[in-house]
């Protein structure tokens, strides 16, 4: 009888610590891009769309690493309420991760915006262009952008938690095999 393994797969920690390091990085390009109008506003733009159709890429690659390997199980002693509290705030992670940049996308689409990627590559539109479509996903993608700022600083307290407090190997579980 083998044990259940107690770690993420080398695959799963690459994306996991990777696309970290990309989302916040997205986080903080958003808010500067929405806080200039300087000749900075086209840079961080033009490295924001991007980026966001690389991290919605990842996430695709990164759900499927998942169904397919799962991941550890969580400490027989731990708390039912923090168990519930640990699948759901990893699905909202997930649901973010995918919304956001079909947000962003569907919201450059209806206005009438290109999505232009490394060498000049341009997506095509997958929303209809519209100006009240435009105002309504802007104002969801900023929404959605503090949520999911919001949920990455709980994310991040929670494996504080396991790590200094109870330290009962779910942080390893992700920081090392």
């Amino acid at each position: 009888m083998t044990s259940p393994r107690s770690h993420f797969s080398i695959l799963a920690r690459l994306l996991h610590w990777s696309m970290a390091v990309l989302i916040i990085t997205m986080l903080f390009v958003g808010v500067g891009m929405v806080s200039t109008v300087s000749w900075l506003h086209n840079t961080l733009l033009a490295l924001h769309r991007p980026l966001g159709i690389t991290l919605l890429a990842l996430v695709i690659v990164r759900v499927t690493v998942r169904l397919l390997n799962g991941a550890p199980p969580l400490p027989a002693d731990m708390p039912g309420w923090q168990r519930v509290a640990a699948h759901g705030s990893h699905l909202m992670l997930y649901l973010l991760m995918i919304a956001m940049p079909l947000i962003g996308w569907s919201m450059l689409s209806a206005g009438g915006y290109p999505i232009v990627l490394a060498g000049g590559v341009h997506l095509p539109p997958i929303a209809p262009h519209n100006v009240v479509l435009y105002a309504w996903l802007r104002a969801a993608h900023t929404w959605l952008g503090v949520t999911l700022f919001a949920t990455i600083l709980v994310h991040l307290a929670a494996a504080l938690f396991h790590a200094l407090i109870r330290r009962d190997g779910v942080f390893a579980s992700m920081a090392r095999g």
